[in-house]
């Protein structure tokens, strides 16, 4: 039997997070304060969402935000390397026929460089928003890695399929589907779009 071409596949709207999901922050910021603090932190040392005072010297968030907002001309978020497999996901759910939007919260300052960052990288993005109040903007699922972020979706986005980007600063949240990989959370569209199909 021929497989069916050109099937028809229910588009979404896939809301992905950046920074911890696509972009290895946590690198990233390490690289950094490394060189100029003569440290030797490894992504492995970061246990919470707060390590980036907890793990430095500095005395509060302001102090990171004022360090990393000029790092060799750029923010930190100019910087990140993508994690592998990461983008090569985002181009074959665009080319499925899904929405690829960004929405990732951001300094000021790194605004402009999140932007050139998205574009550099190659993300199919459809829209992109930068906004602490990720629900406002209305997708059918959610990828994220934000232990803030996560139950605010859920309450005001029950409608969505909510996920966790397992990592080591956040845990399970209830109703939230748990993603390990990209692999799994292609797996995991590739499964609802056929739900909205039937």
């Amino acid at each position: 039997m021929q497989p069916e071409l050109n099937r028809y596949v229910p588009r979404m709207r896939l809301g992905i997070d950046l920074d911890g999901v696509v972009a290895n922050f946590t690198k990233g910021w390490m690289t950094f304060y490394n060189r100029d603090y003569g440290t030797d932190l490894k992504v492995e040392d970061s246990e919470t969402w707060h390590d980036l005072v907890n793990l430095t010297h500095f005395d509060d968030i302001g102090e990171f935000w004022e360090w990393s907002s000029d790092l060799d001309g750029h923010s930190v978020f100019w910087h990140l390397e993508t994690f592998p497999g990461a983008v090569e996901a985002l181009v074959d759910l665009d080319s499925d026929g899904h929405d690829i939007v960004v929405v990732t919260t951001k300094p000021h300052f790194a605004h402009d460089d999140t932007y050139e960052w998205i574009d550099r990288n190659g993300l199919p993005a459809k829209e992109v928003h930068i906004t602490a109040k990720k629900w406002t903007v209305a997708c059918d699922v959610y990828l994220d890695d934000g232990p803030y972020n996560l139950p605010g979706l859920v309450r005001h986005r029950p409608e969505a399929t909510v996920c966790r980007y397992v990592r080591p600063w956040n845990d399970p949240v209830v109703g939230v589907h748990d993603i390990h990989d990209f692999d799994e959370f292609r797996g995991l569209v590739g499964r609802l779009a056929e739900t909205r199909e039937m």
